[in-house]
């Protein structure tokens, strides 16, 4: 089964390693919530400092908690609310270096202080989001944005 690795290369090395795994996880399955359950422990045990990583899923014109790993978590989002929001309604990456100075933010768990979230769209439709936090200040960089949008990428293959 499944070991959690090291990755001991470069950044950009280590995110093209667990898309690999992403897909080799991921094939052959077909389930949803299987899928984004295992894409968010897969994240969850890739990443450094972060406290939070898990999917919200659009359904009736609101994100709703989907499969995660962290402490527990708001169940409901309005798009017009948050950081999660804000991608969902931009269709377009959103990376806060400072969640506490983002207008609207949804504080779920108060460790968090960075966040980044990357809309899911499905044929040009919303499907949903992943969403992850870190409790470190400006965690995040142009180099996590661009190797998550294309695990999430990888991801819809599954989906």
């Amino acid at each position: 089964m499944f070991q959690p690795e090291r990755y001991k290369g470069s950044p950009e090395q280590n995110y093209e390693l667990v898309i690999r795994q992403l897909e080799a996880l991921l094939a052959g399955e077909s389930d949803v919530i299987a899928n984004l359950s295992n894409a968010s422990a897969l994240l969850n045990q890739f990443l450094d400092d972060v406290n939070w990583v898990g999917f919200y899923l659009y359904k009736n014109e609101e994100l709703v908690l989907g499969p995660f790993q962290g402490l527990p978590a708001c169940v409901r989002i309005p798009l017009h609310r948050g950081i999660c929001g804000k991608a969902a309604t931009e269709r377009k990456t959103v990376r806060v270096d400072h969640v506490h100075k983002f207008p609207e933010h949804i504080a779920c768990d108060s460790a968090s202080r960075s966040e980044i979230v990357i809309p899911i769209l499905m044929n040009g439709d919303l499907f949903g989001v992943l969403d992850i936090d870190s409790p470190s200040l400006d965690r995040f960089d142009k180099i996590d944005q661009h190797y998550l949008e294309q695990f999430v990428n990888q991801l819809i293959t599954h989906l």
